[in-house]
């Protein structure tokens, strides 16, 4: 007998490694309707030196990874009790958890997220739920992205659910059909050149608004050829630092030109793939407080209406959806989308750990 209400945690780590969002969110399903509400939720942010190891692990050897793995699982498992045991959350349904992703290569049958070994479940004493990409990669799909369906369950009455992260992903209905993809990166080359300002990031955008437009550039990024594909298609930071990193830096212009020349590349090609120009359009992640960002995008898309939602939503919606995504899996329900991620089949995806 399947249950009608979850209790549950959410955690993410993205690839702007801002930290790991938790979130401890309660589900209810009538009649084939789900809802939720989200409760405590708070993100944890890294040491610099987890930042530092996170950036540079894409280069790591096979043995290098391996203790990464154990070495972030044990932290995560950590960080996810002190959260348990600060809000005194009781009578967990269980933990639903996405790792960090360190590679992602699809086209060579690869993704690796650490933090899903399985003792995550004896370090927290929680039933945990974790590793939704691997199986949807052995199943010939993208591994992501991997939230359209909870778009779908849960955001159903907005016509577009845009993701501003690390990266830019968008999820809609076409033909009764939920098509979803990633668009370009965003933060994590947004954040490489305020980085080197000495910031986190560039608050509001205030930093690329000073900037001139370099039209050269521009027309390079806009001519790469990931944006000429067609969808199921996925970016990892392979991407950024083997493509377009070098291009921007083969520019000799300032870092204020660089940041306002890739902010108008975000917003042009966010207007350039969606279907329809109108309707609403629901948008969250971090880049969502760059108003700088969101001017240029309604700047290409005068209408559209940019919905900007709670501040729970807004960061912690990924949270949220893999929480759905864990309670899918123990429902034994469809969790990954053929139509969103190439995979063989609609599947279940994940790996269940019990304490």
């Amino acid at each position: 007998m399947k249950k009608d209400y979850y209790n549950v945690i959410g955690v993410m780590s993205g690839t702007s490694l801002d930290g790991v969002d938790l979130a401890h969110i309660q589900f209810e399903i009538k009649n084939d309707k789900w809802t939720f509400e989200i409760l405590e939720c708070e993100t944890i942010s890294y040491s610099s030196n987890w930042v530092s190891i996170l950036k540079t692990a894409v280069n790591y050897s096979e043995n290098q990874l391996k203790e990464l793995n154990e070495n972030y699982t044990q932290l995560l498992a950590s960080i996810i009790a002190d959260f348990i045991k600060k809000h005194k959350l009781e009578n967990l349904d269980a933990v639903c958890s996405h790792g960090h992703t360190i590679l992602h290569q699809p086209q060579n049958g690869f993704t690796l997220q650490i933090g899903n070994l399985p003792e995550i479940a004896k370090l927290t004493q929680q039933k945990v739920i974790c590793d939704f990409r691997v199986q949807d990669v052995q199943l010939g799909g993208q591994g992501a992205p991997l939230v359209p369906i909870g778009d779908r369950i849960l955001f159903q009455e907005y016509d577009y659910c845009m993701n501003l992260g690390g990266f830019s992903n968008v999820s809609f209905e076409e033909n009764n059909t939920r098509i979803a993809f990633d668009i370009s990166a965003v933060n994590t080359v947004l954040n490489f050149y305020a980085n080197q300002l000495g910031l986190d990031y560039d608050d509001k955008g205030q930093i690329s608004s000073t900037g001139n437009c370099n039209i050269d550039l521009l027309n390079e990024l806009n001519a790469l050829d990931f944006y000429q594909k067609k969808h199921p298609k996925s970016l990892g930071f392979e991407f950024v630092k083997e493509v377009l990193l070098p291009m921007i830096e083969s520019y000799p212009i300032s870092i204020e030109d660089k940041l306002r020349t890739y902010t108008e590349h975000i917003a042009m090609q966010i207007a350039l793939v969606l279907p329809k120009k109108n309707g609403s359009m629901l948008t969250t992640g971090g880049g969502a407080y760059n108003t700088f960002l969101i001017g240029r995008i309604q700047f290409h898309l005068p209408k559209m209406n940019i919905v900007i939602p709670s501040k729970k939503i807004l960061e912690f919606k990924e949270a949220l959806i893999f929480a759905l995504l864990g309670v899918l899996k123990m429902r034994n329900e469809i969790n990954a989308l053929q139509s969103v991620t190439g995979a063989k089949y609609d599947h279940s995806s994940g790996v269940i750990y019990d304490a």
